[in-house]
């Protein structure tokens, strides 16, 4: 995978991460099949603006459904749970890309995002 691509944030080499604003995030598990892949962004995208509209309407019980339907769409695409990796390696998930055997990586990085 690319190091890095004009239409989003910076990803591994490995393909494993995405990094903004200093800290990676897993990215999704790239062999999902489209159809699949799209069905959850479809889930998330929803459960997102469910969280908006919980938050405005201060329907604490909505917030806390819509969070539960954010969390999982995140796992169905990868993005949180297990690993989608087989090697075994660590998930670095949410760590400052500086501490991680990212780092140099993340250094190199045109704009550091």
């Amino acid at each position: 995978m690319a190091a890095s691509s004009s239409e989003g944030p910076p990803v591994t080499p490995d393909g494993r991460y995405i990094l903004v604003r200093g800290r990676l995030w897993r990215a999704a598990n790239p062999h999902l099949p489209e159809e699949e892949r799209a069905r959850h962004v479809r889930a998330l995208m929803a459960a997102r603006r469910a969280v908006g509209a919980a938050r405005r309407a201060g329907d604490r019980a909505a917030l806390a459904a819509a969070g539960q339907a954010v969390d999982a769409a995140k796992v169905a695409l990868g993005e949180r749970g297990p690993v989608w990796w087989p090697d075994g390696a660590p998930d670095f998930n949410r760590r400052m890309a500086r501490t991680t055997p990212y780092a140099e990586w993340a250094a190199s990085v045109s704009g550091g995002s």
